[in-house]
This record gives C-alpha cells, sequence and structure tokens, in this order.
C-alpha cells in the first residue's frame, strides 16, 4: 500500500508537470496536495513497518518528536491547501470571468507557501514546548506513530501549557479551514442553484 501511495503521487506530480494544459491553478495545487501526501506517507510508515516486522520497537525522544513535527507540519498544511483549493473553486464558479485576475500565478504560489509557512510555525511552537518536557522513564506510546498528543501521557513535568497551546492552535486551525471550505462550498452551491439551463449547471458542476 505504501508503494502503491508513492507511485501514485509520484505519478501525479510528473504528470501534472509534464502537461502543459494541466498548468491551472487546480492542477498546481493538486501537484502539492500529491507532495504533502507523499511527504506524510513517508514520515510515518516506513517508522511504523519498522515496528510492526522487528520485535525491538524503539525510538529516541528526539527522532519521535522530529516525527511528531512533520506529522503536524505536514497535517496543517494539508488542512490549509483544501480550503485553498475550496477557495479556487469558488473563483472558478463564481466569477468566471475574473478568475484569471483573480487566481494569479503570483497569488497562487503565495497561498501554497503561507500554507506551508502557517503549518510548519504551528508545528514548530507545539514541538518546541514538548522539547521541554520531562520523560519519565517508562515511555510506551500506544501509537503506531509519535503524534505530540500521545506524548502528553508520559511527561513528568506539567504539559497543561502544551495542552492548551496545541488545543487553541488546533481548534484555530481546523476551524479556519472549516469556515473556508464551508463559505466557498455554499457560494459554489449557491450559484449553481441560480443557473436557469441545464447545460449551464452541468457545466458549472463539471468545473
Amino acid at each position: 500500500i505504501y508503494l502503491l501511495t508513492l507511485s501514485g503521487n509520484l505519478l501525479m506530480i510528473l504528470v501534472i508537470r509534464a502537461s502543459s494544459h494541466l498548468h491551472t491553478p487546480m492542477y498546481f495545487f493538486l501537484n502539492h496536495l500529491s507532495f504533502l501526501d507523499l511527504c506524510y506517507s513517508s514520515v510515518t510508515v516506513p517508522k511504523m513497518l519498522e515496528n510492526l516486522l522487528s520485535e525491538k520497537k524503539t525510538i529516541s525522544v528526539e527522532n519521535c518528536l522530529t516525527q511528531a513535527f512533520f506529522v503536524l507540519a505536514s497535517g496543517g498544511t494539508e488542512l490549509c491547501l483544501l480550503a485553498v483549493m475550496a477557495y479556487d473553486r469558488y473563483a472558478a464558479i463564481c466569477y468566471p470571468l475574473l478568475y484569471g485576475q483573480m487566481m494569479s500565478n503570483e497569488l497562487c504560489v503565495g497561498l501554497v507557501w503561507g500554507s506551508w509557512g502557517l503549518a510548519f510555525l504551528d508545528a514548530f511552537i507545539n514541538t518546541l514546548l514538548a522539547w521541554n518536557l520531562d520523560f519519565c522513564e517508562t515511555r510506551v506510546i500506544s501509537n503506531f506513530i509519535c503524534e505530540i498528543p500521545s506524548l502528553f501521557p508520559l511527561s513528568c513535568s506539567n504539559s497543561s501549557v502544551n495542552f492548551a497551546v496545541l488545543f487553541c492552535s488546533t481548534l484555530l486551525h481546523a476551524f479556519g479551514t472549516f469556515l473556508l471550505v464551508f463559505f466557498s462550498y455554499t457560494r459554489i452551491v449557491s450559484t449553481i442553484l441560480s443557473i436557469s439551463s441545464t447545460s449551464g449547471r452541468g457545466k458549472a458542476f463539471s468545473t
């Protein structure tokens, strides 16, 4: 499954880069989404397979926090990118004549870099706080991968600040993304329903 995931995402990236007619904002975002999926799988699956196949199922605190950082960063970037893609479809369907101006190359690149930057900043802050925790001798993680919440029960020091920061950042990240996606698709559905002709609705749905 892991190799199929890698192959599928690599193939998607190569096809989008090789085909000039796919050099549009939608496929530009899909290209980055495939790369993110590839990164997330590469961060989590190899170590998980190693633990499943070997008798020694250990990982250092440093490696665990590093994995947790990239899990949080890639997952957060993917959430932001899904919101960006929803906005792209909103612009394409609700403002087709202004789409080229609304989704310029500079804006698309800026939205992608903004997604990466926001997610990496969030991951950096939460991982840095987790790095300062003192961990007890018994360190058994009841997960296949390292995630920051799974480290809190292993801490001998007070992790209430870490939990509060993680909870607030996750809530803001998830709620903000949900609002953008919900607003975009509400406007999309409203615009499609306002089209009187059946052919026009069909064309809008296929966009």
